[in-house]
């Protein structure tokens, strides 16, 4: 059954066949589960069950490095060439964030400029880190020069937390959520997220436990000249502490995974409000899982257009190409 609700999906994940194939080869789990199988039609279908009208498709963990930057540009540009394939066939339906060879940064600069100029894309995705390099360090700082140019909307996945995962615990369970907020904070205090403001972050799964850190990432933050007294001291820790929060508001969230009773009030509570966005993290989230938390996030209580702002009114303003493709508001069953 169609629901016609138009739902715009900031992380709905594609899987190349040969991709899929390299992967199986290598005897690699994204996230500790298998590799699920993907097609257009598989996703038109989950999506038409789910009141999505458009998805835009990434690709997850472990993205296209394997330790040969020649095989990542080879990897990088087959994902993008098959993702842009999708989109040339459904428009109306699909978008994607394009690979990067990251963390080799000359092969990423020339696939950057080559998806969003030749292919198309709507954004870029990075892993929280690439073989233990996170976006932040000083070696990426030309890549985010460019995207910060280009004011390109960059998609923040999880990667792998570069250490051995805890026994029994797949590292999608919760090493995701750290490394998310590894990556953010990482952005935020380099000064990042403020020298490449072009850029808009997009932070998957409520960007982790970042909402409920906020303030102890604010006392890393906060710097007072000691010699002031106490009265002053305390406005001007009050007056840093707005600054900064401000700066952790710049961030995107989608609500993949993350749309609970518990954990949307937490997001909703900390983020800017035209900054919270849809998301399903199918396939490997599978149909079941998606329509579950669906519906959690369906029966969530929210205040008066909420609801249409996540849905799909927050991603149109970042992705102006979909109202251009008449993505039109639709009526709710």
């Amino acid at each position: 059954m169609r629901q016609e609700i138009g739902r715009i999906d900031v992380h709905h994940h594609v899987v190349p066949p040969g991709y899929a194939r390299f992967l199986a080869e290598q005897g690699l789990r994204p996230g500790g589960v298998a590799v699920p199988q993907w097609s257009a039609e598989r996703s038109l279908r989950l999506m038409d069950r789910n009141g999505i009208a458009t998805s835009i498709l990434s690709l997850s963990t472990p993205g296209a490095w394997f330790g040969h930057d020649d095989q990542a540009r080879r990897i990088a540009r087959e994902v993008n060439e098959y993702a842009a394939s999708a989109v040339r066939d459904h428009p109306r339906r699909f978008g994607f964030f394009a690979t990067l060879g990251v963390p080799d940064l000359e092969g990423s600069l020339a696939e950057a400029e080559y998806a969003l100029d030749t292919l198309g894309a709507d954004g870029i995705v990075l892993l929280s880190n690439a073989a233990g390099r996170y976006p932040y360090e000083k070696h990426l700082d030309p890549l985010l020069a460019y995207l910060h140019e280009r004011r390109a909307v960059v998609f923040l996945h999880p990667g792998e937390l570069p250490a051995e995962p805890a026994p029994g615990i797949p590292s999608f369970t919760a090493d995701f959520l750290l490394d998310t907020v590894r990556a953010a904070t990482g952005l935020v205090l380099s000064g990042a997220v403020e020298k490449y403001d072009g850029i808009r972050w997009i932070l998957a799964h409520a960007g982790g436990f970042l909402p409920y850190v906020a303030h102890r990432v604010l006392l890393t933050m906060i710097r007072v000249e000691p010699r002031l007294s106490q009265a002053r001291a305390l406005v001007a820790r009050k007056r840093e502490r707005e600054r900064r929060l401000d700066v952790l508001r710049r961030f995107y969230f989608d609500v993949a995974l993350s749309s609970s009773a518990h954990a949307l009030p937490s997001l909703l509570s900390f983020a800017h409000p035209s900054h919270v966005l849809f998301g399903s993290d199918y396939p490997f989230a599978p149909a079941p899982a998606v329509r579950f938390m669906r519906q959690e996030y369906e029966d969530v209580a929210l205040k008066a257009g909420q609801r249409d702002a996540i849905d799909r009114t927050n991603a149109l303003a970042l992705f102006p190409r979909l109202a251009e493709h008449g993505i039109a508001r639709q009526g709710r069953p």
